[in-house]
């Protein structure tokens, strides 16, 4: 389940979080950041603002207490965050989703998907103007739930009608994954309506989505949902290739590839076939595995066609059947496509 609640508060990248955290927490204290020498090492400073912000949260400060249990678990002290927040979600909605979060991954206690559930929904409907934003997260996080059947009985209405609250109309302050999630839903063989589909992945890719740019780029290249664009293709596909979305570049070295720019879509396709880490890939970028392995596949695909035929590389039929191989192996069905494209172009 996803702890991002799109807020400033809990926004941060794997290296950082605990730092982003303590910058936040000394522009919000100003006498935290005070008494903080910049010469301390960070782990003294993280020990000296956890005891200060302990005593502001004994003597009532609600807003010490959250950041003192989510700098908690940014650390992976997950028994002390998961206490603090126990005692303060009633009160705070940000301490009972993150109490959620706990429950639903296992983290400092076993496992608990239905209190996690519980939690999550009355986030969701939290009768107060001070959930904010984190509605927006529960919601998109139960639809996840019902879609994957995590803790209640499988839904993809129930997936449907949660993420449509969550993305609220496209707003850019909902929940930008909600958005980008339902441009995916509708592009599902059993949830088929790619106008849909176009329609959402439009909305995220304008409130900042990389996932939906790339969903765009092939949706404009082959004519899903929308009339086929050759250079609107391209743009999106070039940009979100840029941000590091991989099925954007694996189908960057497609459009290269077809356009006879041989020397780019073997230069582009090397480079994804040494991909490897694919769950660090997807933690980076904020997109799903299962993208990022068709993405490679792709450009596995197109990569062994020029080795195979030696356009804008050396050719090596060897290494051409190595990834043939390979991607056949990542992803069988995308593969079966690539090559009646490849048939069909030649016709």
């Amino acid at each position: 389940m996803s702890r991002e609640m799109d807020c400033s508060q809990l926004k941060s990248t794997e290296k950082t979080r605990t730092s982003k955290l303590l910058d936040e927490i000394n522009e919000t204290y100003q006498d935290i950041k005070e008494s903080l020498q910049s010469a301390e090492p960070t782990g003294e400073k993280l020990e000296k603002t956890v005891l200060l912000l302990k005593e502001k949260a004994e003597r009532g400060d609600s807003q010490a207490a959250f950041l003192l249990g989510q700098l908690h678990y940014e650390e992976g002290r997950y028994v002390e965050a998961e206490l603090i927040f126990d005692d303060n979600k009633d009160e705070d909605p940000r301490a009972l989703y993150q109490l959620a979060v706990i429950y639903y991954d296992g983290l400092g206690s076993k496992e608990d998907l239905g209190k996690a559930i519980e939690y999550m929904r009355k986030v969701a409907f939290w009768d107060s103007s001070e959930v904010g934003c984190i509605r927006y997260a529960a919601l998109y996080n139960l639809g996840q739930a019902y879609l994957e059947g995590f803790g209640v009985e499988a839904s993809r209405a129930e997936a449907e009608r949660f993420w449509l609250l969550a993305a609220d109309d496209g707003s850019p302050n909902a929940s930008v994954k909600a958005q980008s999630s339902l441009g995916m839903f509708y592009c599902r063989p059993e949830t088929l309506d790619l106008k849909k589909a176009f329609s959402w992945h439009s909305e995220a890719c304008g409130n900042g989505s990389l996932e939906s740019q790339g969903a765009l780029g092939v949706m404009y290249l082959y004519g899903h949902g929308v009339q086929k664009d050759p250079d609107a293709a391209l743009f999106c596909l070039k940009e979100a290739a840029e941000r590091g979305n991989v099925y954007a570049q694996g189908h960057l070295t497609a459009c290269y590839y077809h356009r006879k720019l041989y020397s780019r879509a073997a230069a582009l396709g090397e480079r994804v076939c040494g991909y490897e880490d694919i769950s660090a890939i997807a933690q980076h970028t904020d997109c799903l595995e299962e993208y990022i392995r068709k993405g490679i596949a792709v450009a596995m695909f197109y990569y062994a066609r020029c080795l195979q035929l030696g356009r804008g590389v050396l050719k090596n039929r060897d290494r051409a059947k190595s990834y043939f191989t390979q991607a056949a192996r990542i992803d069988p069905e995308i593969c079966k496509e690539l090559q009646m494209d490849v048939v069909h172009r030649r016709i």
